[in-house]
């Protein structure tokens, strides 16, 4: 059985300490309460303040809970709540549509899928929650790389890979493609990612109309697209649904 890494469990027993009990604690406060000597908790806490994880108040000298561990927090509770409030929403676009529907977050310079609901049929799925998905070429990665500036820089920064011959690569066409996203309200992606697959997506914001997620249809070419375009239901459907857990996050009407 692997150890555990000794240093990065007194950093976590250190910062339950902070956010339990008083809001601000001294170091030696911090050293006899955890046991370690006052140069071995100096060096853990110099070292979480260096990451943003804990601050000094420079009047006292006592530390507190840092800013960047409530953003990394509240990251992770807008996921769930994103999640939880998709949940009705996507079950009905998945019924709707007749395909399979995906909501995905920005994530490690790409997409992270955080729900799937299975296209509404007998056939073979395989759940893909958990699955990564480059923003270059993927409906919900251009609808994120139009709306979330991190993301169009994740996507803008990195050699774009060309998956199938369709795959728009060269900055200016994706720069384009996401001028066009932004003033249609929605992204597709048609086999530029997977020979035969097509895909329609469209930008969740939150209360703040800050961009926090994508939701979008995927299905084979001959069920998505008709006449050489994406159906206009679909994308209608995407939209609709898009809006509606937009609202329930409290963003109000787009």
């Amino acid at each position: 059985m692997a150890k555990n890494i000794q240093s990065l469990e007194r950093a976590a027993a250190m910062l339950r300490l902070l956010a339990g009990g008083e809001r601000r604690l001294g170091l030696s406060d911090i050293a006899s309460s955890l046991g370690l000597a006052k140069g071995t908790a100096h060096g853990i806490l110099r070292t979480l303040q260096a990451e943003g994880f804990v601050e000094q108040d420079p009047a006292s000298g006592r530390y507190q809970l840092g800013a960047e561990l409530l953003r990394l927090g509240n990251s992770y509770l807008d996921v769930h709540e994103l999640r939880a409030r998709a949940l009705v929403w996507t079950d009905d676009l998945a019924r709707s549509s007749g395909e399979s529907v995906h909501l995905g977050v920005l994530h490690q310079q790409g997409v992270l899928i955080v729900h799937h609901v299975f296209r509404p049929d007998d056939s073979r799925q395989v759940l893909e929650v958990g699955a990564m998905q480059p923003l270059h070429s993927t409906a919900l990665g251009k609808v994120l790389s139009a709306y979330d500036p991190v993301a169009h820089s994740e996507a803008v920064e990195v050699e774009r890979e060309p998956f199938t011959p369709r795959t728009v690569t060269r900055l200016a066409d994706f720069e384009t493609l996401l001028d066009m996203t932004r003033a249609r309200g929605w992204a597709a992606d048609v086999e530029e990612t997977w020979e035969g697959v097509a895909s329609v997506a469209a930008p969740i914001h939150d209360r703040r109309r800050m961009p926090v997620g994508a939701v979008a249809i995927t299905g084979a070419v001959e069920r998505v697209c008709a006449g050489g375009e994406l159906r206009s239901e679909l994308v209608a459907a995407v939209r609709d649904c898009a809006r509606a857990v937009s609202r329930d996050l409290g963003a109000g009407r787009f």
